[in-house]
């Protein structure tokens, strides 16, 4: 019973939509945080940052730093991350696929009030 109260913890990272949105963006190899940022529409800097943040305590991902100048930081899916994605991925596309009939069915819900 504990094991699957524990559960949420995970669910939270599911139900976190910046969280599937960087995992998304980053299936195609590592990025860095301005190339996230631009790529992931409406998110803030601060809510990026904690969201990375959060991932990489979770072992979703891993940042790499590259000492140059400037120093260069990047994000990349870890294994288990990968497998995140691949999970999330039909949510995603069902997301994707049904966005049009959810913003007429939220208008025509909204035009009755």
């Amino acid at each position: 019973m504990q094991d699957v109260c524990r559960t949420r913890a995970v669910l939270d990272i599911v139900g976190d939509k910046w969280a599937l949105l960087v995992v998304r963006m980053l299936k195609d190899g590592p990025l860095r945080f301005t190339e996230l940022k631009r790529a992931i529409d409406g998110i803030s800097q601060r809510m990026l940052t904690v969201t990375l943040r959060d991932l990489e305590r979770d072992g979703i991902l891993t940042r790499t730093v590259r000492e140059v100048m400037p120093p260069n930081v990047s994000y990349e899916l870890t294994p288990m991350g990968r497998t995140l994605r691949e999970a999330a991925a039909p949510l995603l596309e069902w997301s994707i696929e049904h966005l049009p009939r959810i913003d007429a069915a939220r208008a025509a819900y909204d035009d009755r009030r």
